[in-house]
C-alpha cells in the first residue's frame, strides 16, 4: 500500500512538472517587435446591377490610423463610418448617414439567378469540323 502511494506522488510530480504549453516558445526565446510603418491604402466596389456599392480609405502614419468606410444599406442610405485609432486613445468612430430610407408600399418579385450546374457546361459546344479517319480497317479473315 505505502508502495502505490509513493507511486502516486511520484507520478503526480511528473505530470505537474510537464510544461503545460508545449509548442510555445521556450522561456528563453526574444521576441520581436517590429517598428511601425507608415501606409495608405484605398479600394470601391460598384456594382450597379446586383445593387452593390461600398469601398474603404484609411492611412497610418505608424502610431495613428485614420480612414472611413461607405456601403449601400438595403433602404436606400449611404452609410460612412469615419474613424481614428491609436493605442492610447483607443478606437472612436463617427457614423453618418445620407439619404431618405426608402420603404416600398408594393414589392415586386425577388431577383433571384438559377445556380450554374458545374457538372455540364453552361453551353453546349458543337464541333465545328468533321474529320475523316486517318486509317482504313483491312479485313479480318477467320
Amino acid at each position: 500500500m505505502y508502495r502505490k502511494v509513493v507511486v502516486l506522488f511520484v507520478l503526480a510530480g511528473l505530470a505537474l512538472s510537464v510544461p503545460s504549453d508545449t509548442y510555445g516558445p521556450p522561456a528563453h526565446h526574444q521576441t520581436y517587435k517590429e517598428e511601425p510603418q507608415p501606409y495608405q491604402y484605398q479600394y470601391a466596389v460598384q456594382d450597379e446591377y446586383a445593387g452593390t456599392d461600398f469601398g474603404q480609405t484609411e492611412e497610418s502614419d505608424g502610431q495613428t490610423v485614420k480612414g472611413s468606410y461607405t456601403v449601400q444599406l438595403p433602404d436606400g442610405r449611404k452609410q460612412t463610418v469615419t474613424y481614428v485609432a491609436d493605442h492610447y486613445g483607443g478606437y472612436k468612430a463617427e457614423v453618418t448617414y445620407y439619404g431618405e430610407a426608402q420603404y416600398p408600399h408594393e414589392y415586386g418579385p425577388p431577383i433571384t439567378f438559377k445556380p450554374q450546374s458545374y457538372h455540364e457546361p453552361a453551353y453546349k459546344p458543337e464541333p465545328s469540323y468533321n474529320p475523316a479517319p486517318s486509317y482504313t480497317p483491312e479485313p479480318s479473315y477467320h
